[in-house]
């Protein structure tokens, strides 16, 4: 007999795992690429992870022994750091936070230390905002296309509730003040009690930053409207070229008569410095009262001291920092370059970035229909034949069709030209089918794209169903 659950928030699917942004997660791990011990394996292209610049990483960790308490130089401060911290985190730790958030900013703006607090990942961060600022019910306005791990972050347990602010390519999925206020004022008609306002600067999934009008204007909206605004800006050291990043920190000491409190900055070293696995999320807050409630709430997901005393060291060497941000510019900049010129050179189009481990990859051509049962189609193609995940749009609550996240930081160099390799081959395949069935308009067909990676009909076969969505369900049965 199956033992059922009994609590209703731990049994529901506000977690989102069965979404199609996770099923191609799930596509890779049944089946991961490797050069020599699965080279036919899925590629994860569905990952926002920073592995550029481990080289450097690793350098320092070797010289800098002192830095762990896990080797002989630094054993003499195992028992100070591991005995009983409160959750105001290390001192040292909280200072070269506070230091580092200004240099990713080109030292604009300073932080202060006392503002920080600690959280297991942005996850945390971002759902003891949710906590803080709002109630069961209440909503946050968000711009389309957003991360769908949102979804999970803010709404699972809080019961908050995210409101689309729908923007499209026609403008590069720019965010208007038109469409701010609609969506604002259509919220207020059905009677939404609106909390706050939900940005990513950069843009996760599109990998562009806010201008400085746009931003300003977003910061005179909600002081006028009497909402908060979360600015989470956890891929600030990954913007390559010019424009440069713009951080709500700057533009709030512009702008007259602003209230403060309404002002929150998530951050973190998941993306920057490519450290996930370390859960170091960070909540900056310019309001007092949240500072001290967050900071209570944080008991249920605090940075380990060992962490907390590692990152300190690294970050507080001032001439490693410099040269570890000036190199993931770099690299990030190239890889990015070498993928979207590769897919131009067949005619895939992407939209126009500076930022991010990812880029906003335009499929719309391949599409049979200009629809999301289409894109879906299209995807599970994509992982089942050509053996790479990419997330569909829709996934990001996109409003168009045929628009893919690529991540492109999270491989090495072979790798990534295989990948590339990958997708051009299909493209060109599907440009020829494309063409062999104009001139045979006259005759029936049936479009079966063989790429050599795995025959259609053992994909149809296939017994395994993971979600509506799954990549990996049987073409017949899967709806769209």
């Amino acid at each position: 007999m199956e033992y059922s659950i009994p609590g209703m928030i731990a049994r529901n699917d506000g977690h989102g795992e069965n979404s199609p942004y996770f099923d191609g997660w799930k596509a890779y791990d049944r089946d991961p690429y490797h050069p020599k011990l699965n080279p036919n394996g899925v590629i994860q292209l569905g990952l926002a992870e920073n592995q550029l610049c481990f080289d450097l990483i690793h350098k320092w960790v070797v010289n800098n022994p002192k830095a762990s308490i896990c080797t002989a130089e630094g054993a003499k401060d195992f028992k100070d750091i591991a005995i009983f911290q409160d959750y105001h985190g290390l001192p040292e730790f909280r200072n070269a936070i506070a230091k580092f958030m200004g240099k990713v900013r080109g030292e604009r703006v300073r932080f202060d230390a006392e503002r920080i607090v600690m959280s297991g990942g942005a996850t945390g961060a971002h759902e003891m905002l949710a906590f803080c600022l709002a109630d069961p019910g209440d909503a946050f306005l968000v711009p389309t296309p957003y991360y769908p791990g949102f979804d999970r972050d803010l709404k699972w347990r809080t019961g908050l509730n995210l409101h689309p602010i729908v923007c499209d390519s026609s403008n590069n999925f720019k965010l208007t003040i038109e469409a701010l206020e609609s969506t604002y004022e259509k919220a207020q008609n059905s009677n939404i009690k609106v909390k706050g306002l939900l940005i990513t600067n950069p843009s996760n999934p599109l990998g562009t930053i806010l201008d400085k009008n746009t931003f300003t204007t977003l910061v005179n909206f909600i002081n006028e409207k009497s909402i908060h605004l979360i600015c989470d800006e956890i891929f600030t050291a990954t913007v390559f070229t010019q424009p440069s990043f713009i951080s709500v920190a700057e533009i709030i000491n512009e702008i007259p008569n602003l209230n403060r409190d309404l002002i929150h900055v998530v951050y973190g070293l998941s993306k920057d410095m490519g450290f996930p696995g370390f859960r170091i999320g960070i909540i900056y807050s310019y309001n007092d009262v949240l500072v001290n409630c967050a900071r209570k709430m944080s008991s249920f997901g605090l940075i380990s001291t060992q962490t907390q005393h590692l990152i300190a060291s690294m970050l507080s060497d001032d001439a490693f920092v410099e040269n570890f941000l000036r190199e993931n510019r770099h690299r990030l900049a190239k890889r990015h370059g070498d993928f979207t010129k590769g897919l131009e050179q067949v005619g895939v189009g992407n939209l126009k970035s500076n930022a991010g481990l990812f880029f906003w990859m335009d499929l719309r051509k391949l599409l049979s229909k200009p629809t999301f049962d289409s894109e879906m189609t299209l995807w599970r193609l994509i992982i089942n034949e050509v053996k790479v995940n990419v997330s569909p749009g829709s996934s990001f609550h996109c409003s168009e069709p045929g628009w893919f996240r690529v991540c492109f930081a999270n491989m090495d160099d072979a790798t990534m030209r295989v990948a590339l390799r990958r997708i051009r081959n299909f493209v060109l395949q599907k440009q020829e089918v494309k063409v062999n069935n104009a001139k045979k308009s006259c005759k029936p067909t049936t479009l079966q794209v063989s790429l050599s990676f795995k025959r259609t009909e053992e994909i149809m076969m296939t017994t395994h169903i993971m979600s509506p969505h799954s990549p990996i369900c049987p073409f017949a049965s899967c709806s769209g």
